[in-house]
């Protein structure tokens, strides 16, 4: 069974960067999407940046400008490089990769707190 691993994470003062890694524990066949994802505490999931598999991007409003993703589908691994962070950055992030066949999968998630 293919899990994802998110690394990097962790405490970082306002106006700080982070970058997250992900990378599939297997091939994952034919990725069509890798995505990020956020949660906050008492709040839903959101989309915060994707990258189809023709290398074109989307991001979030809230994160254009300082988030980039960017990702190797050959190697099953994606990044996040976040700049220029805000406190209501803070959440628990997750990768997600997409199959061409529509299957989902997910890791357990990595924590960002951008905090003084």
């Amino acid at each position: 069974q293919v899990q994802l691993v998110e690394s990097g994470g962790g405490l970082v003062q306002p106006g700080g960067s982070l970058r997250l890694s992900c990378a599939a524990s297997a091939s994952i066949f034919s990725i069509s999407i890798m995505s990020w994802y956020r949660q906050a505490p008492g709040k839903e999931r959101e989309l915060v940046a994707a990258r189809i598999s023709g290398g074109s991007t989307h991001y979030a409003d809230s994160v254009t400008g300082r988030f980039t993703i960017s990702g190797d589908n050959a190697k099953n691994t994606v990044y996040l490089q976040m700049n220029s962070l805000k406190p209501e950055d803070t959440a628990l992030y997750y990768c997600k990769m997409r199959s061409s066949w529509g299957n989902d999968y997910w890791g357990q998630g990595t924590q960002v707190t951008v905090s003084l």
